[in-house]
């Protein structure tokens, strides 16, 4: 006690009121989060069904029409104008905003159902539909932003404008880390075949926003070293490396106990993570203890590093040695024009590594307590972009309504939420916006998201902001 008190008369006022701030609500937090039993009391009346996220955003939002949201009507309105009734005056962007109508685009694929539950898939997942009973379809997503940038950092952060701590940084505030040799988040990022120069990815979008820096992802490369500056340098061995920590950490926690700023604590967990992770990194990318059905499973590019493929196999080597986050983005589903070529490369990137992913977990027992999630920004407008002809069309922005699915964490398998009109454009039944999600998705890790805040220049933050309800019929 008597050291505590020495502590707190070294902290000046600002100091005092600020620890007291991030304290005071991170305890209250802390709490919540620690005492899974009573979380549930309040929110659901059950225990916390997940304990680790597996997020697989597919940057450039995917066709709900071409993949996973069947309108059989649209094929007998080809080139039609789309009604004013259905569009509503809704905002163009650029890219349509010119055009002088907007003709119906019906899909080329073709779509069935599949298993118990005869969720309608597109032949381009054929994968994906192949274990739709493991999955909760939910067909009517929605959001307010029209362009990626916005949207993506919406889905991402629960706010459109830069700065939000991410969903990942999130978890690792509210729930810390599991495991002392890897990181609570974890950042992988491939490029699709479907347009490979798509839209670009910011860092800021695994960003720890206000939070303390180290919740932020940890990207791992796709050459070279998965993590910068991961050996060290020639002349420099093992133990004189510890030596340089040790010293710095001394200078580092004298500095602390002059200024008492919390970062600086973050500096020191950080130099000593990267000084674990130069043992434990180079052991989770290799795939040499694999076994031959397993990579099979994932299919021919698993061992490509920064493939997509790769990313999901590493995914669940993440989660399995406790990491609590696991973010991949998957670049170039932007497809404005040449839709049905540039959609059959991304499907075929995607399409049997996700299926895999999922069967994989599933049979190693880590579905039930593993969210993951697969979508992206926003949806695409049944109007076709530029020309439209038999067998091409692009599709525009649309953020009324898409379609993303999610599998284990206690969600319900083999089922299909929300509705769309014929048009996919409106929805009409069951509506689920970004917020809702992820409050949703905090519920099954425990979370209560009214109460996971963080007091930041006078105001108390949290993902889904003012907003977000638990959708309790996605839920089993």
């Amino acid at each position: 006690m008597d050291d505590l008190f020495a502590d707190a008369m070294k902290t000046n006022r600002r100091q005092f009121l600020s620890n007291s701030c991030r304290v005071g609500l991170g305890s209250m937090a802390l709490q919540t989060l620690l005492n899974p039993q009573s979380t549930a009391a309040e929110s659901a009346g059950k225990l916390p069904r997940a304990k680790r996220v597996i997020y697989l955003c597919q940057s450039g939002a995917p066709s709900q029409i071409d993949l996973f949201d069947q309108k059989p009507a649209m094929a007998e309105r080809f080139d039609e104008d789309l009604p004013e009734s259905i569009r509503q005056g809704q905002r163009l962007t650029t890219m349509t905003s010119g055009q002088q109508r907007f003709p119906i685009a019906p899909t080329i694929f073709q779509f069935r159902q599949h298993g118990e539950s005869g969720a309608t898939v597109s032949e381009l997942m054929p994968h994906v539909a192949s274990i739709s009973d493991d999955l909760c379809y939910i067909k009517s997503m929605h959001t307010e932003a029209i362009n990626h940038d916005p949207a993506i950092t919406f889905l991402q952060t629960g706010a459109e404008q830069a700065g939000r701590p991410s969903f990942g940084s999130w978890i690792s505030y509210g729930l810390g880390s599991e495991s002392e040799e890897l990181p609570a988040f974890v950042v992988l990022l491939s490029r699709g075949s479907g347009r490979p120069n798509c839209q670009p990815l910011y860092d800021r979008l695994w960003g720890s926003g206000f939070l303390e820096s180290r919740h932020q992802g940890v990207k791992f490369m796709s050459s070279g070293d998965p993590v910068l500056f991961l050996n060290d340098p020639e002349g420099v061995t093992r133990e004189g490396r510890r030596q340089n920590l040790d010293a710095i950490a001394a200078l580092n926690q004298q500095t602390y106990e002059e200024k008492q700023d919390p970062e600086i604590n973050s500096r020191i967990a950080q130099y000593e993570m990267a000084y674990r992770m130069q043992m434990s990194v180079p052991e989770i990318v290799d795939f040499s203890d694999e076994s031959a059905a397993t990579l099979k499973r994932y299919g021919p590019n698993v061992t490509k590093r920064g493939h997509y493929a790769y990313n999901c196999l590493l995914a669940r080597r993440l989660i399995e040695r406790d990491v609590r986050f696991v973010q991949l983005y998957h670049m170039g589903w932007d497809q404005h024009n040449a839709l049905p070529k540039q959609i059959r490369g991304q499907c075929a990137d995607t399409d049997q590594p996700s299926a895999a992913l999922v069967q994989d977990l599933k049979e190693r027992g880590l579905l039930d307590d593993t969210l993951v999630i697969w979508g992206g920004e926003f949806g695409r407008t049944i109007y076709s972009q530029g020309e439209l002809t038999a067998d091409n069309y692009g599709r525009d922005h649309h953020p009324r309504c898409f379609t993303i699915w999610v599998a284990g964490g206690g969600f319900k398998p083999g089922y299909s939420h929300g509705e769309t009109d014929d048009f996919s454009y409106n929805i009409v039944r069951d509506p689920v916006h970004i917020h809702d999600l992820n409050a949703t998705l905090l519920h099954q890790l425990g979370i209560d998201h009214r109460r996971l805040t963080y007091r930041h220049q006078g105001r108390d933050f949290r993902l889904t902001d003012v907003h977000g309800n638990v959708i309790h019929d996605i839920i089993s």
